[in-house]
């Protein structure tokens, strides 16, 4: 019995008008970290687990996915490990290698193993799958594609100013007609839990506040009293959820809030010279938000936090990054500041589909369709093909000899522009007939005078 085709939850096939979709996103995110002078790397699709494992926090770790063991190295699984019912260990014996969970931590390992052959600053783009072990759901995916624009080696706030303006750019170019750029500091967080009497407990704090926007404010409450924050430590943060108002409003009272925090006030600092920048040099749609929750569950953000939000569309977050101090210590390389976003690109996709963004244009595949009548009159037609592909027009003849109207319907399905008929009393005379499929219309030229309207039409 056949096997019923499939593919795992949470990855997709492309189409290639879907392809060609995806490209022309790719090409414009491209163009926009080119022009603001970052240099594409690539990296493995697997890391050694040792790269990845612990660098996320207990949740992101869990949603690695590893690559068993193969071959002989099966036989070194620690089973020693197992009979002490120590799973994490006997787990890592029987996985040496893992999915990449996102781009940013193999780029730490990546500058550190190449310290010798970059100068830093050192500014790099990335656009390549990574792996998620997630509960697939609507604009969630196993398998997605990022697209990371990162500097190492600077702690200069200029870059953070910079990022912004290249959410705003990408995403305008895009067309999408309104976003929320939504940016908060580490170190604010850090003052908070220190105001709060709990700065032991910040990574617990910043998962729960994290998470506001999709439990609300009493699952907040419930995730950080289960976590064993007490009721005078939560009743500290409540005001926070309530925080609104213009982005000078929000710091006002952030001062107020975090006068005794001398880490606090020093990220309230930080945000502020990012507001004043951007706010002399303008955003062209997208709007800048001092988000007093945004905290991302990452560990390793020491600096200024980024998300981004398309409005008037159900999706979460298409954005996302922000400042890691010393990352690259992680792999040995101390003292080396970096600041990165990362652009979710299938969110974009779907984001992009579902507001009806694509030129109409990237539906087509084809451009011209030469009809076969037959030997002597493909013959003809090939030397034009020929011609027509070497001034960058995408073509191709039908491969046999079939009906007509079987013909036109297969332009009709790869939407193709134009159809060009040669007949046998055309191919002797040197003339054809080209067929616009949009309007209906048809004319006869010669050959020459078909390759001069080629060459105007496209």
């Amino acid at each position: 019995m056949a096997q019923k085709p499939a593919i795992p939850k949470g990855t997709r096939d492309f189409l290639p008008t879907e392809v060609a979709k995806r490209n022309y996103m790719f090409a414009i995110i491209k163009e926009v970290f080119r022009r603001y002078g970052y240099a594409p790397i690539e990296t493995p699709s697997f890391e050694l687990s040792t790269t990845l494992l612990g660098k996320y926090g207990e949740e992101g770790d869990r949603l690695i996915f590893r690559i068993l063991n193969s071959g002989e190295k099966m036989k070194k699984a620690d089973l020693e490990a197992l009979a002490q019912d120590n799973l994490p260990r006997f787990a890592n014996s029987l996985a040496e290698k893992a999915l990449r969970y996102d781009l940013t931590v193999p780029f730490a390992r990546f500058v550190v193993q190449h310290q010798n052959d970059l100068s830093f600053p050192f500014k790099r783009y990335q656009i390549q799958p990574v792996w998620r072990a997630d509960r697939p759901q609507h604009g969630r995916y196993q398998e997605f594609t990022q697209c990371d624009v990162d500097v190492v080696g600077s702690d200069s706030l200029m870059y953070e100013v910079e990022l912004v303006q290249i959410f705003d750019e990408v995403l305008s170019n895009l067309g999408l007609p309104g976003f929320s750029i939504q940016i908060n500091n580490r170190k604010v967080l850090s003052g908070i839990a220190e105001v709060c009497g709990v700065s032991e407990r910040i990574i617990d704090l910043t998962v729960a506040l994290d998470k506001l926007d999709k439990i609300g404010e009493d699952g907040v409450v419930t995730e950080l009293t289960s976590k064993g924050f007490t009721s005078q430590a939560i009743e500290k943060i409540k005001p926070l959820f309530a925080f609104e108002g213009s982005n000078d409003a929000k710091m006002n009272l952030m001062r107020s809030y975090l006068a005794t925090s001398e880490i606090g006030l020093k990220g309230l600092d930080e945000l502020s010279e990012v507001f004043e920048q951007i706010s002399e040099l303008g955003l062209q749609r997208g709007e800048l938000i001092f988000d007093l929750t945004l905290a991302r569950g990452l560990n390793y953000y020491t600096g200024a936090i980024f998300e981004v939000k398309a409005k008037d569309v159900k999706m979460g977050s298409i954005c996302g990054g922000g400042r890691y101090d010393d990352l690259t210590a992680l792999f040995g390389l101390k003292g080396l500041s970096g600041v990165g976003v990362s652009f979710g690109a299938d969110r974009i996709y779907d984001v992009m589909t579902e507001l009806d963004l694509f030129p109409s244009a990237l539906d087509r595949t084809l451009d011209i369709l030469f009809v076969n009548f037959g030997a002597n009159e493909a013959k003809f037609g090939l030397k034009l093909l020929q011609q027509v592909r070497r001034l960058g027009i995408a073509a191709e003849m039908y491969p046999s000899a079939a009906k007509l109207q079987k013909q036109l319907k297969y332009a009709n399905d790869r939407n193709v522009a134009y159809v060009v008929i040669i007949g046998e009393e055309e191919a002797a005379a040197g003339m054809l007939s080209l067929k616009n499929m949009e309007e209906g219309t048809q004319e006869q030229l010669s050959s020459a005078d078909f390759l001069t309207k080629c060459g105007q039409l496209f």
